[in-house]
């Protein structure tokens, strides 16, 4: 290299250093009127640089050469994506790996190769090319497998080929950014794999990902915490509650890290990211509530006889089971799934241990997760109030009914059931009356389907009750007939959501409202065969109209034979009771009319 070149080499150290503070640095406090003012200055500066070095270049060994153009290729790519000139980015990008290919798995090669590679696929997603994106992600992947695997000592950074001998990094540091480098080609697959539906694939990649950040302590707690909280969500989803407790436990743990700057990463967390707080806490609190929700309607499914009610002799086989595969199962699946370093960890298990991961087989196991949900819908509901978070904060209140629906199952005293099942009418009708239908049509008919079918429940529930008594008091017919009215209202008030403006009930229904429109015909018309009167002509008229609703079903099914499959049960009762309900009515008849 010449000598003027060599004495001018700090210089252009100098300025490859400003460009990328100006990039870095002083790009965050560009006006909003102009916006890359920094980001061009940077590409004015490696420009220059660029220049510089074709004309340091003649007698320079020719492999450095190369590298020190494909580090400036690749800082210029960035620059142009980042000013969302994408064109001109995959231009200096891929300049970048055609100078680097044949050197790509030497130790001063591999981080620049795997970083370009890793902006190929970022570019390419912007551009909704997820498969291209996918190709240079994986490509980026495997080759870090392959240098690991062959050589595996820390390369060098690409900010090294322009720093004096004394500046350079040391392997600690080498091999921390490498591996943080790695830890960015994870992600970006993470969301590449859940773009193309590869649901399992993203959730591993996810898992692996945060597990590195943690590791190699590169994270902003509140977007780690975030996505441990949404990782928890497909774990749910696979009915892994181990899994998911645990992914929920750690984002509560690194969440509360928030604000006390535990990595170096946490220092650029943004300010917006601090004034967001108290909404990412509550959608924290939101994930718990679905985890606690779903994990005593599993536990449901498992317990529930062919009725829905539950079933003793399962419950007691549940039981016996789950003593003998409790513990080798824990010790099992723990390894695989922990977070954190051990002080984390130790965090991180106090706070799973206040909630299980157990399927609850009664109601004392069901009321604990119970309890730990509810504490959550306060926490949530604090954050998503009804003014400003309509939509969330009748969500939040519909999964605390759900809780308190679930819990009524493992109830074994009717009328505490009764109990419960009221707190859910209590919670829902005050929101349900407030709400404008033309607004909020879907949230108004889910209200009206969940409300019925909670009266519904307690009249179930209140006619037990009375079946038990030696004779019906007046107290208990007035209930159950209560309960019933407004349980048909609700359904009713479903149904005429569904009529035109001209309030005539649709000739063939809408298939995502086939089913609800079914249940509620078919449970109107056995509230009518509910309804307790000594009146016999009010009975033959209660007889006629329960008649009519469950001709509904069967005429409505002979019609449209596409909709038996989402209603087979009721259709089934529906057949039995239009054949036997006539000659019942008949006989009615004949004791009202004299005899001749």
């Amino acid at each position: 290299m010449a000598a003027a070149a060599l004495g001018g080499w700090p210089a252009v150290c100098g300025k490859f250093r400003a460009a990328r503070t100006l990039s870095a640095v002083e790009s965050l406090k560009d006006p909003e009127t102009e916006p890359y003012r920094s980001k061009y200055g940077a590409r004015a500066l490696l420009q220059e640089v660029k220049q510089l070095l074709s004309a340091a270049e003649e007698g320079g060994p020719e492999r450095v050469l190369a590298v020190r153009r494909a580090v400036l290729e690749y800082e210029l790519g960035v620059n142009h994506t980042d000013t969302e000139e994408l064109s001109a980015g995959e231009e200096h990008l891929q300049r970048c790996t055609q100078l680097l290919e044949p050197h790509r798995l030497s130790p001063d090669c591999v981080s620049l190769y795997i970083q370009a590679q890793n902006n190929l696929g970022i570019l390419w997603s912007e551009r909704d090319e997820i498969e291209t994106a996918q190709t240079y992600l994986e490509s980026a992947e495997a080759l870090y497998n392959q240098y690991m695997k062959e050589d595996g000592n820390p390369p060098l950074d690409p900010s090294e080929h322009f720093m004096a001998e004394e500046e350079k990094l040391t392997d600690q540091e080498r091999s921390k950014r490498f591996e943080k480098v790695y830890t960015h080609t994870l992600y970006y697959l993470a969301q590449v794999y859940q773009h193309l539906d590869m649901i399992e694939k993203a959730a591993q990649y996810c898992h692996t990902t945060l597990k590195r950040q943690l590791e190699y302590c590169s994270y902003y707690p509140v977007e780690w915490a975030r996505n441990a909280a949404t990782l928890s969500q497909y774990y749910i989803s696979k009915e892994c509650f181990m899994e998911a407790r645990h992914c929920l436990a750690a984002a509560s743990v690194i969440f509360s890290q928030a604000g006390q700057v535990p990595s170096a990463e946490d220092v650029d967390e943004t300010e917006q990211d601090q004034h967001d707080l108290p909404e990412r806490k509550a959608e924290i609190a939101r994930c718990w509530i679905k985890y606690c929700l779903n994990l005593l309607q599993s536990a449901r499914k498992l317990l529930e006889d062919n009725i829905g009610k539950l079933d003793p002799d399962r419950q007691l086989e549940l039981k016996a089971q789950r003593k003998k595969e409790e513990d080798e199962k824990e010790k099992g699946r723990k390894k695989a799934v922990l977070f954190g370093t051990s002080d984390i960890c130790d965090s991180v298990l106090a706070m799973e241990e206040k909630v299980s991961s157990v399927y609850p087989l009664d109601f004392q196991e069901a009321r604990e997760i119970f309890l730990v949900g509810q504490n959550y819908v306060q926490e949530a509901k604090e954050f998503f109030q009804v003014d400003g978070y309509v939509t969330d904060h009748i969500e939040i209140v519909q999964d605390h009914s759900a809780l308190f629906k679930v819990l009524a199952f493992f109830e074994e005293d009717y009328e505490r059931c009764c109990k419960m099942h009221k707190r859910r009418i209590d919670m829902l009708e005050p929101i349900y009356a407030d709400l404008n239908p033309q607004y909020y049509l879907l949230i108004c008919r889910q209200l009206q389907c969940e409300l019925a079918d909670t009266y519904y429940e307690m009249m179930d529930l209140k006619v037990a009750i009375g079946n038990r008594l030696e004779r019906l008091d007046s107290h208990t017919v007035k209930k159950i007939n209560s309960l019933a009215q407004f349980a048909i209202k609700y359904y009713e008030l479903f149904l005429d959501s569904l009529r035109n403006p001209d309030k005539v009930f649709p000739e063939k229904l809408e298939e995502d409202v086939l089913r609800p429109a079914m249940v509620a015909k078919f449970h109107i018309a056995r509230l009518y065969g509910k309804l307790i009167t000594s009146d016999s002509k009010k009975q033959l008229e209660n007889m006629q109209t329960s008649l009519e609703y469950y001709s509904f079903l069967v005429d409505y099914c002979e019609k449209y034979p596409d909709a038996v499959p989402a209603v087979e049960t009721e259709l089934e009762l529906s057949k039995e009771m239009v054949t036997l309900l006539p000659a019942s009515m008949e006989r009615l008849r004949a004791k009202l009319s004299p005899c001749v």
